[in-house]
């Protein structure tokens, strides 16, 4: 069901992005940008994933900690998968990956990956905020700002809740399982206690600095990549207007969509670069190659980074 709703909301938001378009006047904005502007964009989006692996790594506690390089392999096969299955079924794969790697338990990475997206939705928040000064006229900051404010609700809470409880409330969340017959009652009770420590980042307040800082450093980074983007276009924007497009972009990512959010991140570039009365026919020739470069380049690393690990397992059992 959430495949064809993904799909239906891909085929809706790409036709309100070429409606009305002169393809014709796309073609040359096209034609006319500059693509050596690309090579700043891609490096800056090689260092802002770089960061976001990082980012990944610290939100585990030291002792189950993982290696900066399995951190970032799981994490370009993951944006791979992201890119080729819809509902980001690339979140599960690094899950999968990261185990098959490390050791390291399932549920405790499926901990850190819920107290990631909830960083990255806060940070961008802030940074939208910070910004507004900056800004032409935007017509969401009323909705952004509940969010933001729900979102710190949910994370003081559970932070207020594991540091008078511990895991015992995520072991209790954890017992129904068991009462169904999923899994045994002491695999419920290590799930619990495994999710807990997923999220330890909300009970020691150094690693939920660290990973405030990298969240905010990692979007910086994508917002600069995204502003060369719009250079290659002379469009004679402000860093600040690429830093829009990427909050909107990735906000725009929160609704389901078709692999690689075909039609939602076009619909979200256009609706960031109208507020600064950039003509449509840009804004989309921006879309189309800022979509490319946040695509092909994960196809290519993931899928080189997943033979590797697929070669990896092999040779175990090649030796027996």
């Amino acid at each position: 069901m959430l495949l064809w709703v993904g799909l239906l909301v891909s085929a809706l938001l790409t036709y309100v992005a070429i409606r009305g378009v002169d393809f014709g006047l796309l073609r040359q904005a096209l034609a006319e940008s500059n693509y050596w502007w690309l090579l700043p964009a891609l490096a800056m989006l090689a260092i802002g994933v770089t960061v976001r692996a990082l980012r990944w790594r610290f939100l585990f506690r030291r002792e189950t900690r993982p290696p900066f390089r399995a951190a970032l392999s799981a994490l370009l096969v993951g944006l791979l998968f992201n890119n080729i299955l819809p509902a980001r079924a690339g979140e599960a794969a690094r899950v999968v990956v990261l185990n098959q790697r490390q050791g390291t338990s399932r549920v405790e990475a499926v901990g850190t990956l819920v107290l990631e997206r909830a960083l990255d939705v806060l940070c961008l928040l802030l940074l939208l905020f910070a910004i507004v000064p900056w800004l032409p006229p935007v017509s969401w900051l009323g909705p952004a700002l509940v969010i933001a404010i729900a979102i710190t609700v949910v994370l003081a809470s559970a932070a207020w809740m594991l540091g008078r409880w511990g895991a015992r409330p995520l072991q209790a969340a954890t017992r129904p399982l068991a009462a169904l017959g999923l899994v045994g009652r002491s695999r419920a009770e290590a799930a619990g206690a495994n999710l807990a420590q997923g999220l330890v980042a909300l009970r020691d307040w150094r690693l939920l600095t660290t990973g405030i800082a990298l969240t905010t450093l990692s979007w910086l980074c994508l917002g600069l990549s995204m502003w060369f983007v719009l250079r290659a276009f002379a469009l004679g924007l402000s860093p600040v207007a690429g830093l829009l497009v990427a909050i909107a972009v990735n906000f725009g990512m929160i609704l389901p969509s078709s692999p690689a959010a075909v039609g939602v991140f076009e619909a979200a570039v256009l609706v960031a670069l109208s507020a600064y009365g950039v003509p449509k026919e840009q804004a989309l020739g921006v879309a189309v190659v800022a979509h490319v470069l946040n695509f092909a380049p994960f196809i290519i690393a993931g899928s080189l980074v997943l033979h590797a690990h697929a070669v990896a397992l092999r040779r175990p059992e090649a030796a027996t």
